[in-house]
């Protein structure tokens, strides 16, 4: 973590709704040191092959890991409701509970199929904006560690390596939650 890193950030109170002070990660996108920085950051943090990004900032910092000398080789676009098309048995729905309220999302087991096996398991990392309540990260854990992807008829479960945020917020708790499940990194706690 960096002075540039966490000048970045900025904060909005009240926002979505009231009581909630929303961390807005978009400025790293209008900085190409303070984005390089970041993504460097969150490479070197991210050790298995499959990343699941939850939409839609996650979707932002994953991406460019597929570019970055390191170990990532697939994204796996976590959606909301009616973004991703699919074929009959392919999409899997995942309930989530965020700080302010509850919500769903949507993968696709080709998605994750179309990634890196490591040895019997897919092997994924998590990656998200910001750690909170750690509720979507859960969600998105439980439902992936149900599964059996197969691979060229091979069949492989799914393990979560561990969980990659840009920012965190100790307070809440999240992170003790996501730690029953797999490791977790924080890039900035604030």
């Amino acid at each position: 973590m960096t002075l540039t890193m966490i000048e970045t950030l900025k904060f909005y109170k009240n926002f979505p709704k009231e009581g909630i002070n929303f961390i807005d990660i978009i400025p790293f996108l209008q900085s190409r040191k303070a984005f390089s920085e970041v993504i460097a950051a969150l490479n070197k943090a991210t050790t298995a092959p499959n990343v699941a990004a939850p939409e839609a900032r996650a979707f932002l910092f994953a991406a460019p890991l597929l570019t970055e000398a390191g170990v990532v080789e697939n994204v796996i676009p976590m959606r909301k409701s009616g973004k991703l098309p699919f074929n009959e048995g392919d999409l899997i729905e995942v309930k989530i509970e965020k700080e302010y309220g509850f919500d769903r999302l949507f993968y696709r087991l080709s998605d994750i199929a179309a990634g890196v096996p490591t040895g019997d398991t897919f092997e994924v990392t998590i990656l998200d904006d910001v750690l909170a309540t750690g509720g979507t990260a859960e969600g998105v854990a439980r439902s992936l560690e149900q599964l059996t992807i197969y691979k060229e008829g091979k069949p492989y479960k799914v393990r979560i390596k561990e969980f990659v945020f840009l920012v965190g917020i100790p307070e809440i708790g999240g992170r003790e939650r996501l730690e029953k499940i797999a490791p977790v990194t924080v890039l900035m706690n604030i």
